[in-house]
C-alpha cells in the first residue's frame, strides 16, 4: 500500500501558540496520514473504483472501517487537500452497486443521511479538479437521491416537506428526548430502534438533504447535465427548514418536529453548524444564532439540554456532551460568518482538551473536559456508560479543517483556491508550509489580527484577488496581512 503522505508544517512566531496549537496540528497530521491510514479488504471495494496501491482513511482506533458520514467528514475536513488518492478511495469504499449495477452510496442500517457523501464528493472535486472521479461520483449522487426520495421510511413526508429519520451522526437513542425514549430506553441503544425518531424530522438531516441537492445541481452545471430539478428541490426544502425549524422565540433554529407537527426547541450542535455553512440562514439568522447559541464549559455539545434521563454526572452518549467533530464543524461556521472571538475560544478548547487528554478522543465531558463516553441504553442494560473511543479521524481533522478553513479561512470553488483567514488576537503571526494544491506546493503567513485583509501578497506581487487560480504549478509564498483596526 502506498499513499502521497503529503503533510505541512504550522508554524506560530508565537511560543505558546506553537506548543498547542503547532503541536496539536502536528499530531492531528499523524493521525490521520498515519495512525488511520489502513489497507482496505474486500467488502470496501464493492463500487469497483477502488485504487490497489492506495489505502483508506478508517473511521478510528476503535473503528476499523470507515462509515459513509466520516469517510465524508474526514474527506471534507483533510483528505482530499492533503492526500486527494486517500481521499477518492475512502469515499469510494462507501460506495456500493445495486442490483442492477448502478453506483450508489453503501445501503447500511443508517441510511437517513448518507446524502451527506454528496458534499465530499463535491468538495474533493473542487479541491482536485478531477473530471473522471465528478462523473462517476454524479452518478452515485442521482441514484442515492433518487432511493432516498422514493423511500417508505427516511423518506420525505410531503405534508412538510422535509425528510424522516435520525439527526446527522446520532445513531444512539441518547440523542433524542423523551417520549421518543422511556426513562430506561428499553428497546435498547440504536435510534432507529424507536418509532418516533424514524417518523419524525431533524435539523441537521434536513439541511444535509439541501446540500446535497445544491451539490447536485453543481455537479450537473460542471457536467452539461440539466440542474433545474435539483435547485428547485433545494430551495423548497430551504423554505420548509426556515418554516418548520427556525424559533423566533428562542432566535434560533429548533432541532425537532415531531411527525405529528410538534416542534422540539433543543438545541443540536451540528444542525446549527449546518445552518451556517450551507446558507439555511441569512446574515441576521446567522448572527442570531451565533449569540443565542448555547455552549457548554469545553465547547460546542451534540444536543442541548440534559434530556431528563441524564445529568452531569450521568452525561447522554449523544447528549449535553462534546464531540470534537461537533465542535469543528461549529468552528467553522463561526470563521465564516465572522465570530473571531467564538472561533478562537472553540478552537483552543479542542486544543486543549486533546494536550490534556493525551489523544483525539471520541467523545469529552462538556463541563470537566474529561474523556467521556457517556451513558445510553443497550441489549439488556438500561443505561450502559459507553467508551470513549481513543485515536478517533474525525476529532483530528476537525482540528486541521479549524486551522486550514478557519485560521487560513482556506476555500475552494471552480476558479481556485480563495483565502479568508481569522487569526485571533495573542496567536501571533503564523506560516503553513508545504501546502499541496493540485500542481501547485503553498506556503501561506499570515501577519497582523483579525479578518479583514489589509495587503495580499503572492510571490511577493499584491494582488486582490486573495488567492491562487486552478492553472497554478510549482512553489509558490503567500503574504497576507491583516487590519487589526478592523476588527
Amino acid at each position: 500500500m502506498t499513499t502521497t503522505d503529503s503533510r505541512p508544517v504550522l508554524r506560530f512566531e508565537d511560543a505558546a501558540s506553537q506548543a498547542l496549537y503547532g503541536a496539536i496540528y502536528g499530531a492531528a497530521l499523524e493521525n490521520l496520514l498515519g495512525i488511520n491510514t489502513v489497507p482496505f479488504g474486500e467488502v470496501h471495494a464493492r463500487s469497483g473504483l477502488m485504487d490497489p496501491a492506495v489505502g483508506m482513511v478508517r473511521a478510528g482506533g476503535g473503528y476499523e472501517q470507515p462509515w459513509t458520514r466520516d469517510a465524508t467528514i474526514n474527506s471534507w475536513n483533510a483528505t482530499s487537500l492533503l492526500a486527494p488518492a486517500l481521499a477518492a478511495n475512502t469515499l469510494w469504499a462507501v460506495v456500493e452497486k445495486d442490483a442492477d449495477g448502478k453506483l450508489i452510496v453503501q445501503q447500511d442500517s443508517q441510511q437517513w443521511d448518507q446524502v451527506i457523501w454528496t458534499v465530499g464528493a463535491w468538495h474533493n472535486y473542487l479541491v482536485t479538479g478531477d473530471r473522471d472521479f465528478l462523473q462517476r461520483a454524479y452518478d452515485v449522487v442521482t441514484n442515492t437521491l433518487a432511493v432516498r426520495e422514493q423511500a417508505a421510511v427516511f423518506g420525505r413526508d410531503a405534508r412538510y416537506g422535509l425528510f424522516t429519520g435520525p439527526s446527522f451522526f446520532n445513531d444512539g437513542v441518547s440523542g433524542f428526548p423523551a417520549p421518543t425514549a422511556d426513562a430506561g430506553e428499553s428497546r435498547g441503544s440504536e435510534s432507529t430502534s424507536y418509532p418516533d425518531v424514524v417518523s419524525a424530522m431533524y435539523l441537521s438531516t434536513n439541511v444535509l438533504y439541501y446540500a446535497a441537492y445544491m451539490r447536485a445541481a453543481e455537479m450537473a452545471d460542471v457536467l452539461g447535465r440539466s440542474a433545474d430539478g435539483d435547485r428547485a428541490k433545494a430551495a423548497a426544502i430551504k423554505e420548509a427548514i426556515n418554516q418548520y425549524f427556525w424559533n423566533p422565540r428562542t432566535g434560533s433554529y429548533n432541532y425537532e418536529l415531531t411527525a405529528d407537527g410538534r416542534p422540539g426547541a433543543y438545541q443540536e450542535g451540528a444542525g446549527l453548524a449546518f445552518t451556517l455553512l450551507f446558507g439555511i440562514a441569512d446574515a441576521s439568522q446567522a448572527q442570531s444564532v451565533m449569540s443565542n447559541a448555547q455552549r457548554m464549559t469545553w465547547g460546542m455539545p451534540d444536543t442541548f439540554p440534559h434530556w431528563d434521563r441524564y445529568s452531569n454526572a450521568e452525561p447522554g452518549r449523544h447528549n449535553a456532551i462534546v464531540w470534537p467533530l461537533v465542535q469543528g464543524l461549529w468552528a467553522k461556521g463561526l470563521a465564516r460568518h465572522g465570530d473571531v472571538e467564538g472561533f478562537a475560544t472553540e478552537t483552543r478548547l479542542l486544543a486543549e482538551l486533546v494536550r490534556d487528554s493525551g489523544g483525539f478522543w471520541e467523545i469529552y465531558d462538556g463541563n470537566t473536559g474529561a474523556v467521556e463516553g457517556g451513558y445510553q441504553g443497550a441489549t439488556g442494560v438500561l443505561k450502559r456508560h459507553w467508551d470513549s473511543q481513543p485515536d478517533q479521524t474525525w476529532s483530528a481533522t476537525a482540528f486541521i479543517d479549524m486551522m486550514h478553513t478557519g485560521l487560513f479561512g482556506m476555500t475552494f470553488d471552480s476558479r481556485g483556491l480563495t483565502f479568508a483567514p481569522t487569526l485571533p488576537p495573542g496567536w501571533g503571526d503564523v506560516t503553513l508550509s508545504g501546502v499541496p494544491y493540485r500542481d501547485a506546493v503553498l506556503t501561506i503567513t499570515l501577519r497582523g489580527t483579525g479578518n479583514i485583509i489589509r495587503s495580499f501578497n503572492l510571490d511577493g506581487t499584491p494582488s486582490t484577488e486573495y488567492g491562487v487560480p486552478t492553472s497554478l504549478h510549482g512553489h509558490h509564498t503567500i503574504d497576507i496581512t491583516l487590519d487589526p483596526s478592523q476588527t
